[in-house]
């Protein structure tokens, strides 16, 4: 009897960027690891989207859209290269106007990519309905999500299998166009029995023959477990990062799936050894990265506390940069009841942030003391709908220091009256600094703002950590600290008050 192939996508330049050094990664330095990779046989690689859009021109003076042209160059024509869209957000910092919605899709298109992979991080399929017909329409591929995570211990009411069996009728019921369905779990903290449960359930209510994959990290300790039970389940694709990418906060090792299959009816298509030698491959090509500590380990409080691996490093990066990082447990302790009384969310981009800095607030100013901007919009409906109602007590706190109003309005309604998210205002924005007004810079523009026009000036500048030019963090006080905003952290600096604006960015 045939062995089950199953489909491999290698995220290891995309989001394995993401979850170990916050997609601050340059191009030719990694370049020659995309020919490696051909060489194995790899020809279906995360290649760009998510914060990974953002990282190049905020970080590392690159324009994605030049990455992604060399990408597909190296990658030849014929692979399959996929990038992560976060519904009517796509790869924007909000929620972006049925323009840009449409805009992303084109522009992606134009640049390479084969198929995009769309999500709701509050599993609201209405964010998945224009946004997957734009897909669709400019000739992509469209892999529509469902976003997962586990509950902290104790609570109920969302996130088991009978929830994501809601969310998925739901998508069907919605007539969203769609090539394949992905599970994903940026925390890694689904079980895997859970895992068993939804992936058997999505194969029993799907057409035959649609194709369903599993994403998860291993922060949590449990993925290789839960891919495990996926391909008992039934799955069709999976997941998988190479070292030195893998692991810790990243997806699981692909030779260490490898192992965790043998004597198992399924086969990835790939020679073990010549694995093996593109990860050395890669080792070499990032020797000179330095890797948090944390970035490669596993973390029981994340099990309580689900925080996305990409997430993790980039807040832990910046906590490290002032200093601060001896607050972290306390956030994540913190982020527990955060998680409850926000209505169950999914911990992924947008969400998970909103998380952090309201656990984050929590911490320094007193709990409830001071909402967090995009968490008080999202108990308030201004993202859509969460999956449990929210805290009331929690919502009226939001509801009185925002001055806002619960909604419950179609976010990209909200979008379009929003003349600050529109491409017609970022042209105008270009025109006045001298700027050529192409699609790809005004879509550069309305998904970066401040600092998109900062990098189409040539005024950005390459902030890259490597041990050969590791400079000592700054000297921080957190003494009388005071959160003044989302975006702001006052601290004290070298003995001077200075606002810190907090650009902590994943998946």
């Amino acid at each position: 009897m045939a062995k089950k192939f199953i489909d491999i996508m290698d995220t290891s330049m995309r989001d394995g960027f993401q979850s170990v050094f916050g997609g601050r990664v340059i191009f030719d330095d990694f370049a020659p690891v995309i020919q490696a990779a051909r060489h194995v046989g790899i020809t279906h690689m995360e290649f760009g989207g998510g914060a990974r859009f953002q990282a190049p021109f905020f970080y590392l003076n690159e324009d994605p859209f030049v990455i992604m042209d060399k990408f597909r160059e190296l990658a030849g024509p014929d692979a399959n290269l996929q990038t992560l869209s976060r519904g009517v957000n796509t790869v924007a910092l909000d929620t972006s106007p049925k323009e840009v919605v449409e805009m992303h899709a084109k522009m992606f298109k134009k640049h390479g990519t084969t198929t995009i992979r769309n999500f709701d991080a509050l599993n609201d399929v209405q964010n998945l309905v224009y946004s997957g017909q734009m897909i669709h329409k400019h000739g992509l591929k469209h892999e529509v999500v469902v976003t997962l995570m586990d509950l902290p211990p104790g609570s109920k009411g969302a996130h088991d299998a009978a929830f994501y069996e809601k969310v998925l009728r739901q998508i069907l019921e919605a007539d969203i166009p769609y090539d394949s369905v992905c599970f994903k779990d940026a925390s890694g903290t689904s079980s895997p029995q859970k895992i068993y449960d939804t992936i058997k359930m999505a194969k029993k209510l799907l057409p035959e023959g649609t194709h369903v994959r599993l994403h998860s990290h291993e922060t949590a300790g449990v993925s290789i477990a839960c891919y495990t039970a996926a391909l008992e389940a039934g799955v069709d694709g999976l997941d998988c990062a190479v070292a030195p990418v893998s692991g810790g906060t990243s997806q699981p090792d692909l030779i260490i799936m490898m192992h965790a299959i043998k004597g198992k009816n399924f086969d990835f298509g790939f020679d073990i050894e010549k694995v093996r030698i593109y990860e050395d491959e890669f080792k070499h090509a990032l020797k000179d990265y330095f890797f948090p500590p944390e970035a490669t380990q596993v973390s029981p409080a994340i099990v309580f506390s689900p925080m996305p691996g990409g997430a993790l490093t980039a807040n832990t990066q910046m906590m490290r940069d002032f200093n601060i990082l001896d607050k972290f447990p306390q956030v994540i302790r913190e982020m527990e009841e955060v998680v409850v009384k926000g209505g169950f969310g999914t911990s992924v981009t947008p969400v998970s942030q909103f998380y952090f800095q309201q656990a984050f607030n929590n911490v320094q100013a007193g709990k409830w003391k001071q909402i967090a901007d995009g968490y008080g919009k999202m108990v308030l409906g201004y993202f859509g709908k969460t999956p449990v109602a929210p805290d009331p007590e929690v919502v009226k706190i939001a509801s009185e220091q925002l001055k806002l109003k619960p909604t419950t309005e179609n976010p990209i309604d909200i979008a379009e009256r929003d003349e600050k998210k529109s491409a017609k205002y970022w042209k105008k924005v270009l025109e006045d600094e001298g700027i050529p007004t192409t699609e790809e810079n005004i879509f550069i523009a309305v998904s970066g703002q401040t600092k998109g026009i900062v990098f189409l000036k040539g005024n950005a500048k390459c902030e890259v950590r490597k041990v050969s030019d590791k400079k000592p963090a700054a000297k921080v006080s957190t003494k009388d600290m005071k959160v003044e905003s989302t975006k702001l952290m006052r601290v004290s600096l070298n003995n001077k008050a200075v606002d810190v604006k907090v650009e902590t960015m994943e998946d």
